[in-house]
């Protein structure tokens, strides 16, 4: 069960107008389950995207680079996106690449449009080949099934072994012009910053130019999926996709506008969202836990710091004993890479616990105060480094028994 994060609410996700899905059970890799998903794009939309820096990346983001890139050349645009589960087509060599070519064909043909113009993405078991020919049989199923409100079902279709669906939808205002956006998201295990085990798209239905889209799914991406970690894994498929379909009121030409100020703000804290439920429905997770390091001397040495407690295992495990044994902080701190850290001045808090006090343990420190916060579901980790005015957060969870059950279990 994912810790305090409830099912999305069908009746909550809002179409987006420009967009269609369907989804379908392919047979993938099991039978009876929805694996297979369509999203029908308007002609109007625009399309940019974010992939895993895994250099063993698979063959779906190898094609999605290329045909993104294409589209930018010829100006035609993505016209569809394909998404299976249970098979991950990556460590597949070219037949891999032949493959998930073969299935923009295959959906190409069946929308009237260039094979360049689809995106493929695939998720689950890697260095398996993709039965290709399964969605390609599918595939007629998932078009027939498409719809504006299908959110949810697309939520579900994505999930591997997610405990969960994770989607939501926002409505803002804009310069007196309403903007409509939903999204949808998965992702348990193998989850590090870099992009992870993870797959996200977001759509919109304002108009946005794609120089600008390109800079707002890196900027945004950088706020959000690049800040979460489970397991310090950084895997071979993921992606994140931000669709701007381009039929709302709505229009961002330039990123210097108050217009795109206020969009990706309002993209930025929906990212988060989608982000954070990934952490929450973390494989066997039981807490959900913020780390801020704060007074560096910038962001990425915050950031290194920060990550190096969020994949520490002691770390974690305490985390999941509720023991505060939090020493193994300051060590995780302390192996960080900042070579010129001045541990004298650091100071460190788990919650409203002032724990460690210029880089030694706080005399007024009490363990019975740790281990209150420590039995919490949710808990804030801060540090402050003494050294800048820089700041960096990032979102992680503990190591549980599960963790280990469901990994060891997971080709079964």
């Amino acid at each position: 069960m994912a810790v305090n994060s409830p099912i999305p609410v069908a009746s909550d996700l809002k179409a987006v107008t420009g967009i269609e899905l369907g989804h379908t059970e392919a047979g993938v890799r099991k039978a009876n389950r929805k694996d297979l998903l369509v999203m029908k794009l308007a002609p109007t939309a625009t399309v940019a995207g974010v992939f895993t820096l895994n250099r063993f990346c698979a063959a779906p983001v190898q094609v999605c680079k290329a045909h993104l890139e294409a589209a930018r050349v010829s100006g035609a645009p993505i016209r569809a996106l394909v998404v299976n589960t249970g098979n991950a087509n990556a460590g597949t060599g070219e037949a891999g690449l032949a493959a998930a070519n073969a299935t923009c064909v295959a959906l190409a043909e069946l929308l009237g449009c260039a094979a360049e113009q689809i995106l493929p993405f695939s998720t689950g078991v890697i260095l398996e080949p993709l039965p290709v020919e399964r969605i390609q049989a599918g595939l007629p199923g998932a078009l027939k099934n498409l719809q504006a409100d299908n959110w949810f079902n697309a939520a579900e279709t994505i999930m591997t072994t997610d405990t969960q669906p994770k989607a939501a939808s926002r409505t803002v205002t804009i310069a007196g012009k309403p903007v409509i956006m939903t999204g949808i998201s998965k992702g348990a295990g193998m989850i590090r910053p870099n992009m992870a085990t993870m797959l996200g798209f977001l759509a919109i239905d304002a108009k946005v130019a794609q120089p600008v889209l390109d800079h707002l799914v890196k900027q945004t991406a950088d706020q959000s999926f690049n800040c979460i970690t489970i397991d310090g894994d950084t895997s071979t498929n993921d992606s994140f996709m931000l669709i701007a379909t381009g039929v709302g009121p709505l229009e961002v030409d330039s990123i210097d506008s108050p217009e795109y100020t206020a969009l990706a703000a309002a993209v930025t804290e929906l990212s988060q969202h989608l982000a954070q439920a990934i952490i929450r429905d973390g494989e066997g997770a039981t807490k959900f836990i913020t780390v801020t390091v704060e007074d560096g001397l910038n962001v990425e040495e915050c950031r290194k710091i920060a990550y190096s407690i969020g994949h520490s295992p002691l770390v974690k495990t305490a985390f999941f004993a509720s023991d505060p044994n939090l020493g193994r902080i300051l060590a995780a701190i302390g192996y960080a890479g900042v070579d010129d850290l001045d541990v004298s001045k650091l100071n460190l808090y788990l919650d409203d616990v002032w724990v460690a006090k210029n880089g030694g343990r706080n005399v007024d420190y009490q363990e019975a105060d740790g281990q209150r916060v420590m039995k919490q579901s949710e808990i804030t980790v801060r540090v402050k480094l003494g050294r800048g005015d820089a700041a960096a957060t990032i979102w992680t969870c503990d190591l549980s028994h599960d963790y280990v059950t469901i990994n060891a279990d997971y080709r079964s």
